[in-house]
């Protein structure tokens, strides 16, 4: 996303002054990163499904999982906004959408405080989960909290030791979508946690694309993601891998005799990444891998949305 000349203007200001420019309702919300929120949306409705075709989908429950994953979400995002920036890791040379901090469109202080404040929303929409699944939930919701802090703080922040893959694949895949069944079905099968791979796999081809597109400001940087530890090709090979992998999932789950055959049509999503996969490969564009990196989310949220209604189809 390219600055517009008021941004630019704003930035300008704080440069000149130190002080904050005027609130903006739209820099804030640009800011949460909004197709990254899609990461955070996917395994909520992968858990209620299941949740449902168990018999026991609980609609305030599902809410309050939703809302937490938005603002757990939305807080690792405003604090890597400002740890980056904090780092030096993002650069008005940098290639990715625009950084709010970087861009002086907020003061750090005000997008650190408005991480914390994110966070706190997720403990406030998260306690009546704990109250209801008890202190496995409260495990799970802190250690997410946790992790999602730890992404861009302290000299061992995930991000920066190449970490975030994991972080991603578990967070956004098993974890969060055992935990979305768990609060609603107080129970726990191996199925769930198999079917909570894909949509961490596909979240993590979502950071992959972000990773591949900024390697050579996160290597001058000291960041060392994988992508900058093994290199761009190893990358690409890694994000294929994800919708390979991923499209194994709802096999594996028919195969256990635990889905319905419509289960089974999620798998016919997972081919529209190929040209995602091309483009990677061929493009060092960052608005082109800007694009690649929304198309990524979209085709998560697709497979969410069609596994969900697939796998309540039918016996």
């Amino acid at each position: 996303m390219r600055s517009s000349p008021t941004d630019r203007s704003e930035a300008a200001q704080v440069n000149r002054t130190g002080a904050a420019p005027a609130f903006r309702v739209g820099t804030w919300l640009s800011a949460t990163r909004p197709k990254t929120l899609l990461a955070a949306c996917a395994p909520v409705i992968i858990g209620s499904a299941l949740a449902a075709r168990a018999g026991s989908f609980h609609a305030l429950a599902a809410s309050c999982a939703f809302l937490a994953a938005i603002f757990i979400q939305i807080g690792t995002n405003y604090y890597n906004d400002y740890a980056d920036f904090a780092r030096g890791v993002d650069t008005p040379d940098r290639v990715g959408p625009l950084r709010a901090t970087q861009a002086g469109l907020v003061a750090p202080m005000q997008m650190k405080a408005a991480a914390a404040i994110a966070f706190a929303l997720a403990v406030v929409c998260g306690a009546y989960l704990i109250y209801r699944g008890g202190w496995v939930i409260a495990v799970i919701g802190f250690a997410s909290i946790g992790a999602g802090y730890l992404y861009s703080a302290t000299r061992f922040a995930l991000a920066y030791v190449g970490l975030a893959d994991l972080f991603v694949l578990v967070f956004f895949g098993p974890v969060a979508v055992g935990g979305t069944y768990y609060v609603q079905t107080l129970s726990m099968t191996p199925s769930v946690l198999i079917a909570g791979l894909a949509p961490g796999l596909l979240a993590t081809a979502i950071l992959l694309v972000n990773n591949i597109r900024d390697i050579d400001q996160d290597r001058a940087a000291d960041k060392y993601t994988l992508v900058v530890r093994f290199g761009r090709r190893f990358g690409v090979r890694l994000y294929a891998a994800c919708f390979v992998f991923a499209s194994l999932v709802p096999v594996v789950l028919f195969l256990r005799n635990n889905g319905s055959a419509a289960s089974l049509s999620a798998v016919l999503v997972l081919p529209l990444g190929l040209p995602l996969v091309r483009s990677l490969t061929a493009t060092r564009d960052g608005e082109k891998l800007n694009e690649t990196l929304a198309a990524t989310a979209r085709l998560l949220l697709l497979y969410s949305v069609v596994f969900a209604v697939g796998w309540n189809l039918g016996s």
